[in-house]
Order: structure tokens, then C-alpha cells, then sequence
């Protein structure tokens, strides 16, 4: 099955369509199907930088992150997403018994990049905020030292945390850790300049 012979997909097609595929990950929202483009050496740095960072300080906990492979499943939306990162400390839920879309992470990370950035912080983070489950949405830059936390607060509000600098500590409630912003840049190139895929 391939995704661009129909311009309307069932969220079960969909999924059907992107397990069968092995190339190129697609988002799905309401119907519509998106190809997802590469993303810059920098992108993949600061991944995997805060990704380890967050696997270090979550060890022997019962918490879990995950790289960019794992799809998100946004049921109230008709929405799923392939977030960078994504954290839970609680029992994961599942789609169905494949266990390749997850249902209730708690803390979201997305890596800005020039071509989303506008996406990341509007229609993307609207979306993710119909996940009940969801307590912190991160943004991170990367062209300079900034993180950006969002948290739901008990009224249902959102609160942004920035954090600027080398020096200075990303505080991260919901996995109840804290990960220091030189080891989330840490080999990275700011005069490389921001990329312009994911």
C-alpha cells in the first residue's frame, strides 16, 4: 500500500501503510498524511544528547524514553505524531499488541529547526495538548542554548519555563529530574546555523 494513491486515510490505513513502509515516517492528522524529511547534524546531536542525559537520571526508575521511532497516538485529534523524544513514568499503553504506538507519554521533546519551528509551537503543540497524559512539552533550540518547558498545570493551564545558557539546569517535573543544558549542547555548533528539515 502506498500513501500518496488516496488523499483521505482511515487512522487503521494509515497504520497499516506505515508499518508496511520502511523508508520514510509519515504524521498522520485527521486524514491526511505527511512525509517527514531528515534532520540536521546538530538535530541529531542535541537528541541524543538529552536522551541520554534522561536515560542516565531516569535509571532504576520505573520511567521510560523513547527516540523518534515511537509514534504517538493523539485519539482525540484523529492524530499521530513522531515526537523526537518522548518520557513516561508510569505503565505504557498501546494502540493495539504491535506496541509501536503509545498512547500516554508525559513529557514530549521537539527540536526546533528552522522549517518547523512555526508548526512546533503552534499546530503541532495544539495537538498534543488533547493528550490527557501529557504534563511538560519541551522545545529545544538549536541555534543557541534555550530550552522551553511547558507545563499543564491543575486547572488545565499551560506555564512556560525558559532556559538560557550553558550554565543553567533544565528542571523536568514530570520525570521528577533536572539535566543540565551544557550536556543537552554538548558538542554542538552554533555557528553551523539552525537546519532547515525536522
Amino acid at each position: 500500500m502506498t500513501l500518496k494513491t488516496q488523499p483521505q486515510y482511515g487512522f487503521e490505513d494509515y497504520l497499516a501503510a506505515e508499518r508496511a513502509g520502511r523508508d520514510v515516517k509519515h504524521e498522520y492528522v485527521n486524514g491526511e498524511v505527511f512525509a517527514m524529511t531528515g534532520a540536521s547534524f546538530n538535530h541529531n546531536l542535541i537528541v541524543l544528547n538529552l536522551g541520554s542525559e534522561l536515560r542516565a537520571r531516569l535509571k532504576g526508575r520505573p520511567c521510560h524514553v523513547l527516540p523518534s521511532d515511537m509514534r504517538v497516538r493523539i485519539e482525540s485529534a484523529n492524530a499521530a505524531k513522531y515526537p523526537d523524544l518522548t518520557a513516561l513514568c508510569e505503565a505504557p499503553r498501546f494502540h493495539d499488541d504491535r506496541h509501536d504506538v503509545l498512547l500516554n507519554p508525559a513529557l514530549i521533546v521537539e527540536v526546533l529547526s528552522a522549517s518547523t519551528e512555526a508548526y512546533d509551537r503552534g499546530g503541532k503543540f495544539a495537538t498534543y495538548r488533547r493528550l490527557p497524559s501529557l504534563e511538560e512539552y519541551v522545545l529545544v533550540s538549536q541555534d543557541q542554548p534555550l530550552v522551553e518547558v511547558f507545563s499543564r498545570q491543575s486547572d488545565g493551564r499551560w506555564v512556560l519555563s525558559e532556559t538560557e545558557g550553558l550554565d543553567a539546569d533544565v528542571v523536568l517535573a514530570s520525570l521528577g529530574c533536572r539535566v543540565a543544558m551544557r550536556e543537552i549542547y554538548d558538542k554542538v555548533d552554533f555557528e553551523q546555523g539552525n537546519d532547515r528539515g525536522d
